[in-house]
Formats: structure tokens, C-alpha cells, sequence
């Protein structure tokens, strides 16, 4: 593949947040042990993780409480977690070290290239794509993360029966993932538009906030058909 067919829209702005002094710690002790470096070659996700199990793709844990959460209480599957800003990788990796994690694996790296590079196709039995850049003003919708190109990348990567959950505060961009879902053929909608929050999502403090003060929330879960249907 060449370097032009290589480059795309940057769905995020690299931050200069800080990293605190704990989060740097858990990076050095804990990156070669939890981290999983970038590649242009497939993952081999039952080496990564020591073992089989079912597969979940989260893009974008932000700070990775959320993510921790779900990982704790669901410990018969998998984790594959991928974050640019080196404060939540950090965040991440200090909770992973603090709860004894072991289903979690994280990527530092462009989710774009590490779904095009490094997944195979119908390796995943879910997505998560919580709350990502809205990027709100219109002349910035480019740079959204869902769009048609990449959620066609994301069903090819998916199992048959597995599923992408996308979740936002921003109703136009709700609007927008509901239409871009909703026009892949082999992607099924669980609900007859939104979903209701399934269980395993926990709420943030800022969605709760936010929630207090009359604000939206949408979630949306839909599943990969089996080819034909």
C-alpha cells in the first residue's frame, strides 16, 4: 500500500495534557506488560491475550474508567483498547495495575491504522465507540471517526452476530452514526432507532451531570448479519 493510499482524515488532535507522575509510573511498569505496540502486520489476539475468548474493540477510552469498569465485571471476555493521549493510557494502566486487570490490552496508535493493519477480518465480537470527538462546528464533520469507509472496515472485522455500540451526547452526531449505520447492508439495528443503555455501559460523572441538567444521551447497537440475510 502507498504512502498517499496511507493517509487519512486525523479523527483526534494530539493534546499536551499532563501526564501525572503515578500515570508515567504505571506506563513504565506496566506498557510492556498490558501495551501491545503498533504494527503493519495482523495481531495474533489469542497470543496476545493468553488465551481464547470473546473479543471486544473499544476506540477511544478517554480516561479509561469506563473501561476498567466493564472489563472488571465481565471477566470472561477480552479487552483491545485503543487511546492517542498518553494521560488516559497512563490512567488506564494505573487502574489495571491497582484491580489486578488481566482482559485488557491497549494500543497507543491511531485506531484507523491499527483496524486496518492489525485486525483481521471477523476477529471481533464487538465494538465500542463511546462518546467520541463530536467535533461539532460544521466545517470540522470531516473529522469525524464514523463515517461510511470506516464502518465498513469495522463490519468486516466483526464475527457474524457480533456488534457495534456507539454512544453520544451530541444529537446531530447521533443523527449522523444512526444514517451511516443504518446504510451498511449487513449491519442490523437492535432497536427500532436509539437503544436504551445496555447494562454493561456504565454512566460517566459527566454524563450523569449532564443528564441532571436535561442533556441527551444516545446510544446506538447494531448488529453484523450474516452474509445473505
Amino acid at each position: 500500500m502507498s504512502d498517499i493510499e496511507r493517509r487519512h482524515i486525523r479523527s483526534f488532535v494530539l493534546r499536551q495534557g499532563r501526564t501525572t507522575t503515578g500515570q508515567q509510573r504505571a506506563i513504565n511498569a506496566l506498557m510492556p506488560v498490558y501495551g501491545i505496540p503498533y504494527s503493519q502486520e495482523l495481531l495474533d489476539l489469542d497470543e496476545a491475550f493468553g488465551r481464547n475468548a470473546p473479543r471486544i474493540l473499544e476506540i477511544g477510552f478517554g480516561m479509561g474508567d469506563s473501561t476498567a469498569e466493564i472489563a472488571r465485571n465481565h471477566p470472561e471476555n477480552d479487552y483491545l483498547c485503543l487511546e492517542v493521549h498518553t494521560p488516559g493510557v497512563g490512567n488506564l494502566l494505573k487502574i489495571i495495575g491497582e484491580q489486578d486487570l488481566t482482559n485488557i490490552r491497549i494500543i497507543q496508535h491511531d485506531a484507523v491504522e491499527v483496524l486496518r493493519d492489525m485486525i483481521d477480518e471477523h476477529a471481533l465480537d464487538g465494538v465500542h465507540i463511546f462518546f467520541p470527538d463530536p467535533w461539532h462546528k460544521a466545517r470540522h464533520n470531516k473529522r469525524r471517526l464514523i463515517q461510511p469507509a470506516f464502518v465498513e472496515r469495522l463490519r468486516k472485522k466483526l464475527k457474524p452476530g457480533g456488534y457495534i455500540h456507539a454512544a453520544t451526547d451530541w444529537q446531530d452526531y447521533a443523527e449522523q452514526i444512526l444514517s451511516v449505520f443504518g446504510k451498511e447492508p449487513l449491519l442490523r439495528n437492535t432497536a427500532p432507532d436509539y437503544a436504551p443503555r445496555p447494562a454493561y455501559r456504565p454512566l460517566t460523572k459527566f454524563e450523569k451531570r449532564g443528564l441532571g441538567l436535561g442533556h441527551g444521551v444516545w446510544d446506538l447497537v447494531f448488529v453484523r448479519k450474516e452474509e445473505g440475510q
